[in-house]
């Protein structure tokens, strides 16, 4: 079993900057794909960014491109999402996941391990 930890969640202005962080623990295996997701209230979960086990292969969604960085430790079973110039749509609550297929994936099926997310508020 995996256990998924995010961490770095809180509250920013318009245009600001955050940084999470997702601490694998358990079982882990420095081959799953990683992926970050986002759920805002009333709406349905959504794919955020992805990114492969090697790290070769990212993939994001076209709301965040150009202004969110996924990436991994593998050292420190570490997977990170650099956000910044934040827009208050971006507030959620935000979940890593992770993909014993060790591949990037936008799909939330993909994905057999999920943390408990954490919450980003965004204020204009």
């Amino acid at each position: 079993q995996v256990q998924l930890r995010e961490s770095g969640g809180g509250s920013v202005q318009d245009g600001g900057s955050l940084r999470l962080s997702c601490l694998a623990s358990g079982r882990t295996r420095n081959t799953y794909g990683m992926g970050w997701f986002r759920q805002a209230p009333g709406k349905e979960r959504e794919f955020v960014a992805s990114i492969s086990w090697s790290a070769l292969g990212t993939d994001y969604a076209d709301s965040v491109k150009g202004r969110f960085t996924i990436s991994r430790d593998n050292a420190k079973n570490t997977a990170y999402l650099q956000m910044s110039s934040m827009k208050p749509e971006d507030t959620a609550v935000y979940y890593c996941a992770a993909s014993t297929s060790g591949g990037s994936s936008p799909h939330s099926y993909e994905y057999q391990y999920w943390g408990q997310g954490t919450q980003v508020t965004v204020s204009s």
